[in-house]
This record gives structure tokens, sequence and C-alpha cells, in this order.
């Protein structure tokens, strides 16, 4: 498994409404920006925001990932939405069997406007 494969799982697991497999992709204490200008904290919490979202049945899109910067246990992903709004980043850190999970999770961040 590699980190960028992260976002792959999180879109297919996603459309399959499946919010338990959703929050696996998360470390135990993991952070996400979201909802946009809040927190959601630790793998349980991130569970229930995504039983929420995914009961209106969304549909995702794979987005191309940009190149993944790898320093030892640490990775950050990105990709671009296909709207161009910004962009989406992640910390994932490998774990000991050699897989990876998101540790802090930005899905949604717009840059300021000028």
């Amino acid at each position: 498994m590699k980190p960028e494969d992260l976002t792959r799982l999180f879109v297919e697991r996603s459309n399959a409404g499946d919010a338990v497999g959703v929050a696996a992709l998360y470390e135990e204490n993991a952070v996400m920006a979201y909802p946009p200008g809040s927190r959601t904290v630790g793998r349980e919490a991130i569970r229930q925001l995504w039983e929420s979202v995914l009961a209106h049945a969304p549909h995702f899109e794979p987005e191309t990932p940009l190149p993944t910067l790898i320093s030892e246990d640490i990775a950050l992903t990105a990709t671009l939405p296909k709207d161009g709004s910004g962009a989406r980043a992640q910390v994932v850190r490998r774990q000991p069997d050699g897989s990876w999970l998101r540790l802090l999770d930005q899905p949604e961040f717009v840059p300021p406007t000028a």
C-alpha cells in the first residue's frame, strides 16, 4: 500500500456508503478539518461525521494526485479538485504493519483571495 492509495480507498468506500470503512483510513486520534471552519477529532467522531454525510448518498469522483512527499514514516498527499477550488491535503503515517493511515486531513482548503 502506498500513501496515495488512501485517496482511492476513500472514494471507493464513500461511494459504497461505508462510513466504517472510511473511518478505518484514519489513525485513532486523527484530526480532520471538516466541516469547514471546525475540526473533527478521533476515528469515532470521523465515523459519525461520514455516517451523516454518506446518508445523503453523495458521489465522489477520483482526483488526480499531486506528487507525494515522503520522509521516513510520514507522507504528505494532496489532490486538486476537478472544479479548481483549492486543494485537498493529508498527512499520513506508516503503521507498524507497513500500511498508511491519515493523521491530519484538510479536505476543503481554499486559499484566501487577494
